[in-house]
């Protein structure tokens, strides 16, 4: 293991994608905190994991922990802060820099995969190659801005084919978990931060994954099963079409006519005596 090392490099090449800073620390300091939209050093996305101990994350207004085993990524600038508290074990982590336009597409994508956190094993291979480019420069001296370029892109690579292979895997579960929630409560006035506090994640993030993975947003689908069962109340059942709209979650009776029009070209009343032309008690949008 490493001693405690950090190497900046500066150049004003923005041809390629070039490493900006990398290193090993151990911080047992609670005045240690860097904020994405108040620091000078800006132009740079940021990867940082813990080896040990723990840190924090404030993210699109929610707070991540860094245990052991758990990175993050963000860009400089943006609104992001993380932080070490004052706690009996110092946080160890390791972190690398980089500047360049795909460097920033790299991040894009791979936070819409799995979010500003990401986590790997310590003997997985992004940390392998973490610690292949480090020995690279602490002990055989390499300081060329190509060879380092190389060295750093291959490490992106590997960090988005495993985000590839984890993040629709890893996502999937929390996907099912809030179409679940969906179906079971469509009744009840839900909104996205209502299923966001639910699953446990960010909403902004809960939408890129959901339209990933069900190639629709979470409201539309919530508005499908909602429809859903507005057809088969109005053919089952003699319930008043307005009581109809306020048993499925509809705010309004006007809102709810609005919606069904969009759907079925009719009015809820129209549907409901139309059965010969419209033989159907259940009717699913997938």
């Amino acid at each position: 293991m490493f001693r405690p090392v950090s190497y900046a490099f500066r150049n004003d090449d923005r041809s390629i994608l070039t490493l900006d800073s990398i290193g090993y620390h151990k911080i047992d300091n609670p005045a240690y905190s860097f904020s994405g939209d108040a620091r000078p050093d800006i132009g740079h996305v940021i990867f940082q994991y813990t080896l040990s101990g723990q840190g924090y994350l404030e993210y699109e207004q929610q707070l991540f922990p860094l245990p052991k085993g758990t990175g993050f990524l963000v860009k400089v600038p943006s609104q992001h802060r993380y932080y070490f508290r004052n706690t009996e074990e110092p946080w160890e982590f390791i972190w690398l820099n980089i500047r360049g336009e795909e460097a920033n597409r790299i991040w894009d994508h791979v936070i819409a995969q799995e979010g500003p956190i990401i986590r790997r094993e310590l003997d997985s291979p992004l940390l392998s190659s973490f610690w292949s480019i480090l020995r690279m420069i602490s002990e055989e001296k390499v300081t060329d801005k190509f060879q380092l370029s190389v060295q750093v892109y291959e490490w992106m690579v590997t960090l988005v084919r495993t985000s590839n292979h984890l993040g629709g895997e890893s996502a999937k579960p929390m996907i099912e978990k809030a179409k679940r929630f969906m179906k079971e409560h469509y009744n009840r006035p839900i909104t996205l931060d209502l299923l966001a506090e639910h699953c446990g994640i960010n909403k902004h993030h809960l939408c890129r994954l959901f339209q990933r993975l069900e190639h629709t947003s979470p409201l539309a689908y919530l508005r499908n099963r909602r429809v859903e069962a507005a057809i088969t109340l109005l053919r089952t059942t003699d319930l008043p079409v307005q009581l109809i709209g306020q048993q499925c979650g509809f705010d309004s009776p006007s809102y709810f006519g609005k919606v069904f029009r969009e759907y079925m070209a009719m009015t809820p009343k129209e549907y409901r005596t139309k059965k010969l032309e419209f033989p159907y008690d259940a009717i699913y949008y997938e």
